[in-house]
């Protein structure tokens, strides 16, 4: 038997442990810069690496759960995470540091993935706002990294700072193992695993993916680059200090935790469709508003609007596609978090070549042409959601 808050309680810790991963590189990129005196191209690389990870991660999850249930795999997951923090801290070489990144990728990817379907498993009815809450849990995971960084820089060393965070993987680790999860769902007549590919079939399915693919990228290019961002742009100097640009990725990441915080009360009260636009208003009112600062308060407003701006897009997506495909949530999940992580991988990518040829300036533009299309694919989400509405969910 299990318990449905303490269950939620799990997806939650779970969720902050992947916030600390989704953060972790655009924490210490610069740390990693001067260590290894890396290039915004090669920077690229390691912000490509990441996300890589987490895709491997995303694309294991799903069948494993649904097939196994959550409990031992939530576990080792976690202790990857911790591994792979603890080598990103002492790694002597660069080869090292890319496998490390790899490795914290690929355990946060499976908690990304493990801990949403979970959430989705044990929350019917209120599916969008408790995946709303749940993303507060990874926000409060991922202002850990870059807040305790830019707290403790003055005192210790950052790699140090980096190997106490990997520590604190163990507290999900213990309660994980306490208490009882849902059984998994192959027991309860689930589909085989082929089925997974026609979920591709569905339309809705389809344009999610792909809205969640550049969610995803715009969300990892911020995380990643705007610390970088501050540094050559707001701050205009190599030698700025380190906790003024991590305040910038603060400034993204508390926002969201707040945005998604509110969504949680909102999405009971306001439609989803209405929210889902307004948030790309914001997101581009902010982007538009760091293009043109040249102040660096200014700048710090414009990073808040970017990060609230980008909250509402993943628990609203995932709330149709959890009520859509409730027997299949691990798999349907899984996949679709595949499609997003290509997405932030390409991104990430193309973004360090940019960087590396016209300069990071080029943020806001890049930003930009992601919410264009990004709107686009989010209309043509909410249009089949609600043709889909009065009809069966699926076969």
């Amino acid at each position: 038997m299990y318990h449905r808050n303490r269950v939620f309680a799990a997806a939650c810790l779970g969720m902050l442990l992947f916030g600390i991963v989704f953060l972790s590189l655009g924490s210490v990129n610069n740390m990693l810069a001067d260590r290894f005196s890396l290039s915004d191209n090669e920077i690229g690389t390691l912000t490509a690496l990441l996300p890589f990870g987490i895709l491997a991660g995303s694309l294991v999850f799903g069948p494993v759960v649904d097939r196994f249930g959550y409990k031992w795999l939530l576990a080792a997951c976690a202790l990857l995470v911790m591994a792979g923090l603890e080598g990103m801290a002492f790694a002597a070489t660069r080869g090292w540091i890319q496998f490390f990144v790899f490795l914290i990728g690929f355990g946060g990817g499976v908690l990304n993935g493990a801990t949403n379907a979970l959430a989705a498993d044990v929350s019917e009815g209120e599916r969008g706002a408790r995946l709303s809450l749940l993303g507060v849990f990874f926000g409060i995971g991922a202002l850990g990294m870059p807040g305790t960084l830019a707290m403790l820089s003055h005192h210790f060393a950052l790699k140090t700072i980096v190997a106490g965070i990997g520590a604190v993987a163990v507290l999900p680790v213990a309660y994980f193992l306490a208490i009882g999860f849902p059984p998994p769902k192959q027991q309860r007549g689930a589909a085989p695993p082929r089925a997974r590919f026609a979920l591709l079939k569905h339309p809705i399915f389809l344009f999610a993916g792909l809205a969640l693919a550049i969610q995803s990228g715009m969300e990892g290019m911020s995380n990643d680059w705007m610390t970088r961002y501050f540094r050559k742009v707001t701050l205009s100097g190599e030698h700025a200090a380190e906790w003024k640009t991590l305040l910038g990725l603060v400034a993204v990441t508390a926002a969201m935790v707040v945005a998604r915080l509110a969504l949680s009360w909102l999405l009971k009260r306001v439609r989803s469709d209405a929210v889902l636009f307004s948030s790309i208003g914001l997101t581009a009112a902010g982007a538009l508003l760091l293009a043109g600062s040249t102040a660096y308060g200014t700048a710090l407003t414009a990073a808040l609007l970017i990060g609230a701006g980008l909250a509402a897009a993943f628990p609203i997506v995932l709330s149709y596609v959890g009520d859509l495909f409730p027997e299949q949530s691990g798999t349907a999940f899984g996949m679709l978090f595949t499609l997003a992580l290509i997405g932030n991988m390409t991104i990430n990518k193309t973004f360090g070549a940019v960087a590396q040829v016209h300069g990071v300036k080029q943020y806001t533009v890049v930003m930009l042409v992601c919410l264009a299309f990004s709107a686009l694919l989010l209309f043509l989400v909410t249009r089949q959601v609600k043709r889909s509405s009065s009809k069966p969910a699926h076969e």
